[in-house]
């Protein structure tokens, strides 16, 4: 009776899956591990209205996939489904679902074995912890101290750790006893599967900073383009009028036809010329 009920439990899971499946244009598999609870339940609290987290098995996963036969290409979703994960069910743009991914990440303090998410340097200046072991522990780590006003000093700024490398436990114990958190915790995207089409991790990382002075520049190159060889847009059609203008102005002062533009510009410049002229005579007579 009791397996029975969990096949029946299992069905229904799977079941239920399917439904979100079939409910949201965009499924994602993020990587659960290393996440704390905490932290998971904030991710869950943000998100709560753009997407839907779940941990599932991946076997049950799999077995709901395979119950989606009109989702052209979702089985392709199934090689990410390693380790531990956790599912979002949404309708974001995939891109932007990441992007919310990494504004929801949190520093935290460092474990054995984590990698540190930028340059750790322990700035110069009163620990406030008392002298005791921690010197030596401090000392072991290459930090530089001194006694002062019964509280130990780091004496000058000290890189202990790259971004990227791995800390140890001595130098994870030091930081949380300095009160530093080199570590961010979040969900990092595997895949995504949207319309047909999976996007894997190394395809979805954006560098906005990047990516706004490349449109940019295309945008500069673009109004260049269409300024020289005069193709009208909404954006640069004042620039072209401009420009016209100033070509028909030239045009007609260098020929001398009068408009109401060039009337006033003409008169002073064949007054100028008068000037000219006369002054050149005086000077001959």
């Amino acid at each position: 009776m009791t397996l029975r009920r969990a096949a029946l439990e299992k069905a229904e899971e799977v079941k239920e899956i399917e439904n979100f499946i079939q409910q949201h244009k965009v499924l994602g598999v993020a990587n659960l591990q290393k996440v704390r609870a905490a932290q998971l339940q904030e991710l869950r609290r943000k998100l709560e209205d753009n997407a839907h987290l779940r941990v599932i098995k991946n076997t049950i996963m799999r077995r709901a996939i395979a119950q989606c036969k009109d989702k052209q290409g979702l089985e392709a979703l199934e090689e990410h489904l390693t380790g531990s994960n956790i599912f979002l069910f949404t309708d974001l743009n995939p891109f932007k679902l990441v992007l919310l991914l990494q504004k929801s990440r949190v520093k935290t303090t460092a474990k054995a074995g984590d990698s540190a998410a930028h340059d750790v340097i322990v700035s110069a200046g009163n620990t406030g912890l008392p002298p005791g072991p921690i010197i030596s522990q401090l000392a072991a780590v290459g930090l530089p101290t001194r006694i002062e006003a019964g509280s130990v000093w780091i004496t000058r700024d000290t890189l202990v750790v790259k971004k990227g490398d791995i800390i140890d436990a001595r130098l994870a114990s030091v930081l949380s006893k300095l009160g530093l958190k080199p570590v961010e915790a979040g969900l990092t995207m595997k895949a995504v599967y949207e319309d047909g089409l999976i996007i894997i991790e190394e395809q979805m990382r954006l560098n906005l900073k990047e990516i706004r002075l490349s449109v940019g520049e295309a945008h500069a190159l673009a109004l260049s383009l269409s300024l020289n060889t005069a193709f009208p847009t909404p954006e640069n059609m004042v620039l072209l009028l401009q420009a016209g203008h100033r070509e028909a102005y030239a045009l007609a002062m260098n020929r001398g036809v009068p408009t109401s533009g060039t009337i006033a510009d003409l008169i002073r410049k064949a007054h100028m010329e008068m000037l000219s002229l006369r002054s050149k005579l005086k000077g001959n007579s």
